[in-house]
């Protein structure tokens, strides 16, 4: 079984790096073009099943790049409910809570990553390898819980595995252990073009004093 993982394309809030958890935004027009793109990049590609969160945002870029005509929608891949937070920056979370970590700390009135993994772990047992090649439509943090939960790792190792929007990832086995094979791969849908401004991302450096800041990149959700 291969498990192909894509991050939904750009919103407005994700552009502007909110998190942004059960609030059902559209694409950008930037995050159709995305989407349309990866679609042309994965064109030819044989999938025996497609599932999405039923948001707006991940079903949409399902739908653009040409996997529509099977899409099962399962909570499973929802993302994250950020509770409090939802859409605040980390930056605005941590004003009021200094240190805030989503992996460790969770979200008030919303779900801790353990709340998230569990869902996923449930989508990933109910996956054989008679299901072949898989298709998973869904979000920033949801995703990159579901790799630490299938690799067998904490659901907290999720921070260290950055999840680009339109991006590509997969997963599977190598010599009988799971793997990343593939891992945020956005030259397909064309998203690291539109990231390549964020501070820290792709060698953007900081911002020299009295220069002007890198536009801001996107976030989780």
């Amino acid at each position: 079984m291969e498990l192909y993982l894509v991050r939904h394309g750009e919103t407005e809030w994700s552009r502007a790096r909110r998190h942004t958890g059960r609030t059902d935004l559209p694409l950008s027009p930037a995050g159709e073009a995305e989407a349309r793109a990866l679609g042309r990049h994965l064109r030819g590609l044989e999938v025996d099943r497609v599932l999405s969160s039923p948001l707006t945002r991940a079903a949409s870029t399902a739908r653009l790049a040409g996997f529509g005509d099977r899409l099962e929608a399962t909570d499973t891949l929802l993302e994250v409910d950020y509770g409090d937070y939802e859409g605040l920056t980390t930056p605005e979370i941590r004003a009021s809570r200094p240190g805030w970590d989503l992996f460790r700390d969770g979200c008030p009135g919303g779900e801790t990553a353990e709340d998230a993994a569990a869902r996923a772990r449930a989508l990933l047992d109910g996956l054989t390898d008679a299901d072949g090649r898989v298709m998973l439509f869904s979000h920033g943090h949801q995703l990159r819980i579901l790799t630490a939960c299938y690799l067998g790792l904490p659901p907290d190792a999720a921070r260290h595995l950055f999840l680009g929007t339109a991006s590509l990832s997969v997963l599977g086995i190598e010599h009988e252990w799971p793997a990343i094979l593939l891992w945020n791969e956005q030259e397909g849908s064309g998203a690291h073009t539109a990231e390549s401004g964020t501070t820290g991302w792709r060698g953007v450096p900081a911002p020299v004093p009295g220069r002007p800041a890198a536009g801001p990149g996107p976030d989780q959700g």
